[in-house]
């Protein structure tokens, strides 16, 4: 069996809409190389090496699907969808698309080459599930097979979620995982001593990966739905993590209020720096203070707080 791999040169901001593009059209995996990452590997990395004349203003998103007869189809609504992305407001770069054939063997354990263990915060350890690692006295470890699904914890806008949700998640807590990827946000908060944890997916490629992980890691305490954001979702938390957009963000505001207790704790990643001023707005508009801000490379992450309602 052979597979496209189509090639979209962007911009570190168009990175996940492109890879949620790839993802709707029946993509069976996505690699992605942003190299700002490097710039914020020195303190989390055992070794990183910064190649020569590396351009730090352009990411690839690559997309693997399955060969087929309307290959020609496909491409063009993929290729009109990204050409659209400017006017959400995200710079798309240059936009160039290459298409290859690749064979099976060759692409189905490439993309591993992409992951190494990677510490985080004080205590977090990323695993690849392949790799053999010793922990240290201490460590919380993640063992993960990202698989299909985006979300490993090597991105920017992962990073500081999980940095955060070290800092943030206290024992016995309720915690609502939104876009939950690969699951690694939802099984971080469980072994950092969460009760419970919701874990939502609209993709489900990324719902089978996440509860995948999940039994890999063994904690139970997270149960995995396929559901488009908070709609429909009856469950108080005392904290919500969204590693998404920042336009969707701004959409989700009310409901994550809706979802959280008095006092509540709304982290939200996946905001480019030009995008943070209409989700704060959002924010205030919701109930919550901005109590955090954590920046790296072109991102931002906001840890707000609920403010306490009024009783009736």
């Amino acid at each position: 069996m052979k597979w496209m791999e189509i090639k979209v040169k962007t911009s570190t901001e168009a990175i996940e809409a492109i890879a949620n593009i790839f993802y709707e059209a029946g993509a069976a995996g996505v690699v992605i190389e942003d190299p700002k990452d490097l710039l914020n590997r020195e303190d989390t990395w055992d070794y990183v090496e910064i190649p020569e004349g590396i351009d730090f203003e352009q990411a690839i998103v690559t997309g693997y699907l399955p060969e087929s007869e309307q290959v020609n189809e496909l491409l063009q609504e993929i290729g009109r969808r990204i050409a659209e992305l400017p006017r959400f407001g995200l710079d798309l770069g240059s936009g160039e698309m290459e298409v290859s054939f690749v064979e099976e063997s060759d692409w189905a354990n490439a993309w591993k080459a992409y992951y190494q263990i990677l510490r985080i915060g004080e205590r977090l350890v990323i695993k690849p599930s392949w790799l053999d690692y010793e922990p240290k006295a201490g460590e919380v470890v993640i063992e993960l097979d990202p698989g299909m699904a985006f979300g490993t914890g090597t991105h920017e806008t992962a990073a500081m979620c999980l940095e955060l949700l070290e800092r943030y998640v206290k024992e016995g807590q309720t915690v609502i995982d939104v876009g939950c990827g690969s699951g690694i946000l939802s099984i971080a908060a469980a072994k950092l001593g969460a009760a419970k944890v919701l874990a939502i997916d609209k993709d489900q490629v990324a719902v089978k990966v996440a509860e995948e992980n999940v039994e890999r890691n063994g904690v139970g305490q997270v149960e995995v739905v396929r559901g488009d954001g908070l709609r429909g979702t009856n469950f108080k938390a005392d904290i919500i993590v969204a590693n998404i957009i920042a336009d969707v963000i701004v959409e989700m505001a009310a409901d994550a209020a809706a979802n959280l207790k008095d006092g509540g704790f709304f982290i939200c990643s996946g905001i480019i720096k030009d995008k943070k001023l209409p989700v704060c707005r959002a924010l205030e508009n919701a109930g919550f203070d901005v109590v955090e801000e954590m920046e790296k490379g072109d991102w931002i992450t906001l840890v707000s707080r609920l403010r306490q309602r009024a009783e009736k």
